[in-house]
């Protein structure tokens, strides 16, 4: 089920945040080439803006089994080996809470074989959220170029992600560092991953939230791919433009529609703890932003990278995620993968 974009153009400040327009000609980006929150003239990213003008229009929005709501879980999996850094965190908070048995996980998987690696817990992912009646999507790596570090060849865990898509699970593409503004590179990541899964891949986040508009969408697009959830800030958690529904982008220089959906990231783990205070303040926005979609009958897109399940450093990471599966449980919401989304929104499903 598409909105209507069209009902947007009759107040151009709206279609101008919809549409993204001062990202087509930024003055400044960050570090990584990114448009942040900060060099926005956006306000108030807590409310979808746009998404509250289409339900004027769209009263009813049907999920599965009458859901009021839909949350879309993901997971992207940076790393499945701890680098050195989160091994040396990670032991120190064990020795700090003589957890000797969690100790001994970090530092002796190395001995045991690759296997053994604490970051390779897709199978404890999909149990917590199973509890929850919920399934998610995980984004893998296939590139070896990275500005920090190799980060893992894909081909290590080709039975793990077998068992991902066998129990109903998705697995998507986590697109490299340097793939959002290369074609030739974004087809050959998808290419890899397809052979390794032996089935086709629909759904893409990239590495570091590098995006470009609307750039990325058009070259995610004519790479094959169905759908993108890159689309969020790196530096806030909110409605980059004002959308907590999947949408088809429209780019302002060509005058047209887009041929991919996006599903709008709204929160992810780094983001939401790095602008907080505290666990009770992480827990406080991310609860006003999941009563925020409910009300306007919205889907949620939540980012957790996979190595928070297996890090005690950042243990509160982990526990607001549980949180986030029971309370939009108690709610009755829909908490499913995108690629199940992205099937709904187009009567794909």
């Amino acid at each position: 089920m598409l909105i209507d974009d069209h009902l947007l153009t009759d107040d151009p400040e709206i279609w101008d945040l919809f549409t993204r327009k001062e990202e087509y000609y930024p003055k400044k980006l960050d570090p990584h080439n990114r448009f942040t929150y900060e060099l926005s003239s956006s306000n108030n990213i807590l409310e979808p803006h746009v998404s509250s003008v289409l339900m004027k229009n769209y009263s009813e929005i049907e999920y599965p089994e009458n859901r009021n709501f839909t949350v879309c879980l993901t997971h992207d999996i940076d790393d499945i080996y701890p680098p050195l850094k989160h091994t040396i965190l990670s032991s120190i908070c064990c020795i700090k809470s003589l957890n000797f048995e969690s100790l001994e996980r970090q530092i002796l998987w190395k001995f045991k074989g690759k296997k053994r690696s604490p970051y390779i817990n897709f199978q404890k992912i999909m149990e917590l959220e199973d509890a929850f009646n919920a399934k998610s999507s995980f984004y893998v790596i296939t590139t070896d170029k990275d500005p920090n570090r190799f980060r893992y060849n894909v081909e290590d865990v080709c039975v793990e992600l077998g068992d991902i898509v066998d129990r109903g699970w998705e697995v998507g593409l986590h697109g490299g560092y340097y793939a959002y503004d290369d074609l030739y590179e974004i087809r050959k990541e998808k290419e890899k991953l397809e052979q390794v899964l032996g089935t086709k891949v629909i759904g893409y986040r990239n590495h570091y939230l590098r995006f470009r508009v609307p750039d990325s969408w058009e070259l995610l697009s004519k790479a094959g791919f169905k759908y993108d959830t890159t689309f969020g800030y790196s530096d806030a958690v909110g409605f980059r433009n004002g959308m907590c529904h999947p949408f088809r982008p429209y780019n302002l220089n060509e005058n047209k529609a887009i041929n991919i959906i996006e599903i709008p990231l709204v929160i992810m783990d780094g983001s939401l703890f790095n602008t907080t205070n505290s666990f009770e303040d992480a827990w406080k926005y991310t609860k006003y932003l999941i009563d925020t979609v409910e009300k306007y009958h919205g889907v949620l897109t939540v980012l957790w990278h996979g190595n928070i399940f297996s890090c005690p450093f950042r243990k509160n990471w982990e526990i607001v995620y549980e949180k986030l599966l029971k309370y939009c449980s108690e709610k009755n919401a829909w908490m499913t993968s995108a690629k199940n989304v992205y099937e709904w929104w187009t009567n794909e499903y």
